[in-house]
């Protein structure tokens, strides 16, 4: 996934929306890659004493995708979207899934997201979360503020796998 960053000085003076979707992506793009050249039981490897793993975050994220850009906006229940019910089930790893199957599914999740979003101002409101009405802003920035949590996650994770060092927990 390669989008245009958000340090191009054409993005600095973009309209809003247009900010926050060069952001979105771009963080999108870098939770995708980091998958990028690990072996299927390098994207598996535990580090951590929570279910977190390169592949469990890159499918997680396509989860978080479908919650805020399908759930929230069609207000679809996640049974309908086939989707689990918690944020903690999204991390499980099925046998199946691998890192080609993830990075697809996680490709074509944002992909619904850009279409979901594309006729939707800013300050539309979105009616199937929980919290109750929200606008389209909030959503942006909240989903970014995650993206970029996990983003921090998977380069901590990459880094440790690379090295191939693990501390003892």
């Amino acid at each position: 996934m390669v989008f245009p960053t958000s340090t191009r000085p054409a993005v600095f003076h973009a309209p809003l929306r247009d900010q926050f979707e060069v952001f979105l992506d771009e963080h999108r793009s870098a939770l995708h890659d980091s998958l990028s050249g690990l072996t299927e039981e390098q994207a598996r490897r535990s580090l951590v004493t929570s279910r977190t793993t390169l592949l469990g975050l890159v499918k997680h994220a396509a989860f978080v995708e479908k919650v805020w850009f399908d759930e929230a906006i069609t207000c679809r229940s996640r049974t309908e979207i086939g989707i689990p019910a918690s944020p903690d089930e999204s991390f499980e790893l099925r046998d199946d899934d691998t890192i080609a199957s993830v990075q697809r599914a996680h490709r074509e999740a944002c992909a619904a997201s850009r279409r979901a979003t594309a006729d939707l101002a800013l300050d539309d409101l979105v009616r199937g979360n929980r919290r109750g009405p929200l606008p389209l802003r909030w959503v942006y920035l909240h989903t970014l503020r995650e993206l970029a949590q996990h983003c921090g996650h998977a380069d901590i994770l990459r880094e440790q796998i690379l090295a191939g060092t693990t501390r003892p927990l």
